[in-house]
């Protein structure tokens, strides 16, 4: 035994344990906007308490804490902490990565652990429905910039003729919208668009309304409570799905139905995890990410649906374009790429 690659190894334990357990003040941050409070300027434990209201021996460690990750940074003379203009973008600023969030969403799915332990030995699955709530609002609120920052600018641009479509006034199905955050930015950048947003989950539906009449928007974007396999309408200019279609138990009833759905000349704008076909070429940082979300949460979610298919976080092109082709799509190409997404324009 090479004690040297053992050592390695514990290193790299402690430094996933250290995580693991950091990642519940993180979500604290998140939860009392720790993190927002801060970005207003330095401040010791104790000044920090009267900003935030908050007790400062709580306050102490939790920045001590976020020091020693490299989510805060501190000043020994002062006894002050901080967020650099960098850690208050990623961490505070609403319109940045909104990564805290991120935390908030891991912790909800893994109390989910007990039941999905079970389900590796019984085969069940654990239905989307089935987790925390903070899976649904950490999910959203972690997605949500991202979508911000690439749907209307790059996304819809990156389509044949869709821009144009929009603009002019088209019908849009927005299939597994949950929240609707993606349904309320079609609308809010194309004022003469309408948009059908529906989710299985009517807890998300409910939510998604409420963002909706918040937004102002009720009277151009409605929302269903139905599956990818039953959602309403025909002719739509174009049919959409974020990070969805993998956690159905049957994908191919849904692009099937997403077929039915459109108008002969409409688009499938196709949003699904980034991943290679070549399993080994996972392995990295975002893989891992996606592999671990896919345990607890995708492949149980299509286990506990009828279709017989769990194609997990990772599922890669060559699977997704075997369901587009035989749901009796023609025309299927990658229109876009970020480090976490691919964008597929698939037409009939």
């Amino acid at each position: 035994m090479d004690h040297d690659k053992v050592n390695e190894f514990l290193n790299r334990f402690v430094t996933d344990l250290a995580a693991t357990e950091a990642a519940g003040s993180v979500a604290i941050g998140h939860r009392l906007g720790l993190y927002r409070s801060l970005a207003e300027g330095p401040a010791t434990p104790e000044e920090f308490a009267d900003r935030t209201g908050c007790h400062p021996r709580y306050l102490t460690e939790w920045l001590r804490g976020q020091a020693a990750g490299g989510y805060v940074e501190y000043e020994p003379a002062t006894g002050r902490f901080a967020l650099t203009e960098e850690q208050a973008y990623c961490l505070a600023d609403p319109h940045g990565p909104n990564v805290a969030a991120a935390f908030r969403f891991a912790l909800g799915m893994l109390r989910a652990e007990p039941r999905v332990a079970e389900a590796f030995r019984s085969g069940e699955g654990v239905g989307w429905h089935e987790h925390h709530d903070d899976v649904f609002v950490g999910v959203d609120a972690f997605f949500r910039p991202g979508y911000e920052a690439e749907l209307v600018p790059h996304w819809i641009p990156a389509l044949d003729g869709v821009d144009a479509r929009l603009t002019a006034g088209a019908r849009v199905a927005d299939v597994g919208c949950g929240l609707g955050s993606t349904s309320v930015l079609l609308a809010e950048a194309y004022p003469r668009t309408t948009v059908v947003g529906s989710d299985y989950h009517p807890e998300s539906i409910t939510r998604a309304r409420k963002n909706a009449a918040e937004a102002g928007l009720s009277h151009r974007v409605t929302f269903e409570v139905a599956t990818a396999q039953t959602f309403t309408g025909t002719d739509y200019d174009l049919v959409t799905t974020f990070d969805c279609l993998h956690d159905m138990g049957d994908p191919l009833g849904a692009a099937r139905r997403v077929r039915e759905a459109l108008a002969e000349d409409g688009t499938w704008l196709l949003v699904e995890p980034a991943a290679s076909d070549r399993v080994e070429e996972n392995f990295h940082p975002v893989g891992r990410l996606y592999y671990s979300g896919s345990t607890f949460l995708c492949v149980p979610n299509a286990l506990s649906q009828e279709g017989g298919h769990a194609l997990g976080g990772q599922a890669g092109e060559a699977a997704v374009r075997e369901i587009a082709t035989e749901a009796g799509f023609t025309r299927f190409r990658e229109a876009a790429r970020t480090a976490f997404n691919v964008v597929y324009e698939i037409r009939p």
